[in-house]
């Protein structure tokens, strides 16, 4: 469980985030909703210990998030970054064998555990097959599916990723969104992903936190964001929704 109790981030004597209390549980399927400049990813950075708040307090599991060791915050937490780091030089089994830096160190001795991490890591996120390939070599997907897998070696039992499907067309959007689905469902992961996509976001969250000018405005589930009013409050503009033939949710569509 991360809880985030009276927090305010400033900028330029400008409130960017200003959060009284929410709670994020470690088996969900979360999303990160809000329009450019609305404080998500500074959301996900406190949350991922990347930044500390101006005022307020993260805890984790009822301990202050501060005072964690890195490594010790990384067997509670992955986090992936919206700017993923270079891995020049590094085959997919190079790249998912760092997500076992927490349990190993540096320079620790690799263990029969760490191997079964990894190799269940790769067939679960279905690169098995790129584990010799250099990872900047791949597609996007596949680079992204490897990046996953990386995380779930990590074995964490809570997931972050900052817009992950920022750079992928809307076929791989919908493989990375239904791959950390089912993660989520299948391995009892916590997942909290950055979205831009209602549609995206209503068709795999549990919950939804829709952020507007750094304040939480709608956090609830996804059937009770999909109403006209609500969407086109938080976006400013006419947003319709339109039945599907075949689908439980409409689909949400600017007018």
């Amino acid at each position: 469980m991360l809880e985030l109790n009276s927090i305010r981030m400033n900028r330029d004597g400008r409130d960017i985030l200003k959060l009284d209390q929410l709670s994020i549980a470690a088996h969900e399927f979360t999303v990160i909703l809000g329009h450019n400049g609305s404080g998500k990813s500074t959301l996900m950075n406190l949350l991922a210990r990347q930044l500390d708040p101006d005022e307020g307090e993260v805890r984790l599991n009822g301990r202050p998030i501060r005072q964690f060791s890195q490594r010790a915050l990384a067997r509670e937490i992955a986090f992936l970054p919206q700017r993923l780091p270079e891995v020049a030089g590094l085959n997919v089994r190079e790249l998912v064998a760092l997500g076992r830096y927490p349990w190993r160190g540096l320079f620790g001795r690799w263990r029969a555990e760490d191997a079964r991490a990894i190799d269940d890591a790769m067939a679960r996120t279905d690169v098995t097959v790129y584990a010799d390939k250099l990872t900047d070599q791949l597609s996007g997907g596949e680079r992204q599916r490897a990046w996953i897998a990386m995380l779930l070696a990590q074995q964490s039992p809570l997931l972050l990723l900052d817009e992950p499907t920022s750079a992928l067309d809307l076929s791989h959007q919908y493989e990375s969104m239904g791959l950390l689905r089912e993660l989520n469902q299948t391995c009892g992961r916590g997942v909290v992903v950055i979205l831009h996509d209602v549609n995206l976001a209503a068709r795999h969250a549990d919950r939804i936190i829709a952020l507007k000018r750094g304040e939480a405005v709608f956090d609830g589930t996804p059937d009770e964001l999909l109403s006209h009013d609500r969407l086109s409050h938080l976006y400013g503009i006419d947003i319709q929704l339109l039945p599907q033939p075949g689908q439980d949710r409409p689909v949400a569509v600017v007018a």
